[in-house]
């Protein structure tokens, strides 16, 4: 099994960094293979340019419709086709990053932007035509942990909590980026609190991640709805039988058990 560490952190002497450290090492302690993208001390850059496709003629086409023919063609700039490559190895990816406006950081956004484009992440069709999304797609059979790091306390990041529950700021991350590509998220690994004066909770910290990483491979991700599951109709909304009267964000959480979609594999090698 091998694993992707995403980082995504200006100083190498973070919190954020040293959590990588530890993950790093609980991971390849655990038996799997590790590589890693420190974003910044790779010095990526994180804005979408019309370079990135091979094309830098201002035309009419969708940024979309260009990054699709330059994935189809091979024309991507190297730098993503190399990071591409570290997500087609990874059974499992883990992003670290601190919060940052109840968000990830410009930096692990545009990671996505360019990393993720048409062709490679979505995009794709079954043998019917029909879109694979939600659930399956080009990243099927991979999962991901977000391990994020907050300066205020936990229970402020619960349901009741004044900053939101944890897993619905971050459901475009979770639901509308790793789901949608067909990855499998994994509930959000959350280390708060971390801007107290004198907090001094790093050994705990590494400890609690250590025993979360152990137990990975058993851990049941968030059970999401998928599109071929039949519970959306054809104006992607949940039919009206299922959760009558129901809305928000939780709705789309499978609460009654029935299966967990986006278990296969697809050939990501093709182009």
């Amino acid at each position: 099994m091998h694993a992707l560490v995403v980082t995504a952190h200006p100083s190498p002497r973070s919190l954020t960094a040293e959590l990588a450290r530890v993950t790093r090492t609980a991971l390849e302690g655990s038996g799997w293979s590790v590589e890693g993208s420190d974003l910044y001390a790779q010095g990526w850059d994180p804005v979408v340019r019309l370079e990135d496709y091979g094309d830098a003629e201002d035309g009419a086409e969708t940024v979309t419709l260009r990054s699709r023919r330059a994935y189809d063609v091979g024309t991507l700039a190297p730098e993503i086709v190399t990071e591409q490559d570290k997500v087609r190895r990874a059974d499992l990816m883990v992003l670290l990053f601190p919060m940052w406006w109840h968000g990830m950081p410009a930096m692990l956004k545009g990671w996505f932007d360019r990393v993720f484009v048409n062709g490679f992440a979505f995009g794709l069709q079954d043998d019917a035509g029909l879109p694979r999304k939600y659930g399956d797609g080009g990243l099927v059979g991979r999962r991901m942990l977000t391990v994020v790091t907050a300066g205020d306390r936990g229970s402020s990041f619960g349901p009741r909590g004044q900053n939101g529950d944890l897993e619905q700021l971050f459901f475009p991350l979770l639901h509308g980026t790793a789901w949608y590509t067909g990855m499998a998220p994994l509930r959000p690994h959350l280390v708060s609190g971390v801007d107290r004066p004198g907090w001094d909770g790093f050994g705990q910290e590494a400890d609690r991640l250590r025993e979360r990483i152990a137990g990975l491979r058993a851990e049941r991700p968030i059970p999401y709805r998928a599109l071929a599951d039949g519970d959306y109709g054809r104006d992607r909304r949940l039919r009206p039988d299922v959760l009558p009267g129901e809305s928000g964000l939780g709705v789309h959480e499978c609460v009654d058990g029935h299966r967990l979609a986006g278990a296969g594999s697809v050939d990501l090698n093709r182009r």
